[in-house]
């Protein structure tokens, strides 16, 4: 057997497989019958609520920044406020912990200048004038 004698099968073949190409055979959408057109309703719903979902979360997003930016500014103002009265104190203490202011407070607590002061020698164990 040749294949030959499988020739008017195959041209057969070949009419069907081209009659049936033309049609369509899977569809995206529904046949609509003749006469009427698609409903563009729906698409409009769905772009004007993509649309609508878009500007809220743009809304609830610009408000939450909003909100974290005044909490910033609340923040910035007390450290500034902390950083001055940091600076106070530490003023209030150099001012505090001066030669003179000392000297004064150790006269007004009853203590006396020390006029012959003497030193501890810690290497050889001795008190030295």
């Amino acid at each position: 057997m040749a294949i030959f004698d499988f020739a008017p099968a195959i041209e057969r073949s070949r009419k069907v497989v081209s009659q049936n190409t033309t049609k369509v055979v899977l569809r995206l959408v529904p046949e609509l019958q003749n006469g009427k057109k698609a409903d563009n309703h729906t698409f409009g719903f769905v772009v004007g609520g993509v649309f609508i979902g878009g500007l809220i979360s743009l809304l609830i997003i610009n408000t939450a920044l909003t909100q974290d930016a005044f909490r910033l500014q609340e923040l910035k103002i007390e450290a500034t406020t902390l950083a001055d009265q940091r600076e106070a104190i530490l003023r209030e203490v150099a001012a505090k912990s001066s030669p003179h202011k000392l000297a004064q407070s150790a006269v007004e607590m009853g203590m006396m200048v020390n006029i012959n002061p003497k030193f501890l020698d810690l290497t050889a164990g001795e008190i030295k004038p």
